[in-house]
């Protein structure tokens, strides 16, 4: 698989923030038949402790999930309340499903971990700024700062509120910079990776292998 950045389908990377990604990790030995060389493993911006008090912790709230999908499901109360608790277990599922593909293999790490995790909700009819940690200013450096941001907190959504809520940010973020700006590759790429986290947080792609940091 060729770096990202190929194209906009190119299936997801998730790698650390422009600027402050992590270092490569030498691989310790030759690839299995069938791996490319150029899927180099790297390092995410958090350590080894902070990936495993993460799983721990989703493991936990999935199980509580489960278990309150299938009290529902027994009472055959089948309605939008549960849609949402299905729907929200399935996230959370693809969300451990990327830690520990992290953890086995240093692939597919999420940029961040978001703890507490993204919580917004978007009303067309009060729109409020949605709570990133970048200043809204859509200046060259700025909308960089932005569109990384926006690919590490889709990464990190493990509910569909988050997902939803962060494909609605996106879309409105995206158009705000002037023409030349929104043409930078850099935070085009960034943005483009947000996109493929969410559609893989949502069951549309498979889980992704990690951008080659080597080029």
């Amino acid at each position: 698989m060729r770096a990202f950045g190929v194209s906009l389908t190119a299936v997801l990377v998730a790698c650390g923030p422009a600027g402050n990604r992590p270092e490569p990790m030498t691989p310790t030995a030759d690839p299995a038949p069938g791996v490319l060389a150029e899927d180099t493993l790297y390092r995410p911006p958090y350590g080894k402790p902070e990936l495993e008090k993460a799983l721990i912790s989703e493991r936990g709230k999935e199980a509580t999930d489960e278990k309150n999908v299938a009290e529902r499901e027994s009472k055959e109360t089948y309605d939008d309340q549960l849609r949402f608790m299905q729907a929200d277990l399935a996230v959370r599922r693809r969300f451990i499903a990327s830690l520990e593909t992290c953890q086995d293999s240093g692939r597919a790490c999420p940029p961040r971990l978001d703890d507490p995790p993204w919580a917004y909700d978007p009303d067309p009819d009060r729109p409020t700024p949605p709570p990133l940690d970048a200043p809204l200013r859509f200046d060259l450096e700025s909308w960089k700062k932005i569109a990384t941001e926006l690919h590490g907190r889709a990464c990190a959504c493990r509910t569909q509120s988050c997902v939803d809520s962060m494909q609605v940010v996106i879309d409105d973020l995206e158009a705000r910079p002037m023409k030349d700006v929104q043409g930078d590759d850099e935070a085009t790429q960034e943005v483009a990776w947000a996109r493929e986290c969410l559609f893989h947080l949502r069951g549309k792609v498979a889980l992704p292998k990690p951008l080659d940091l080597t080029e």
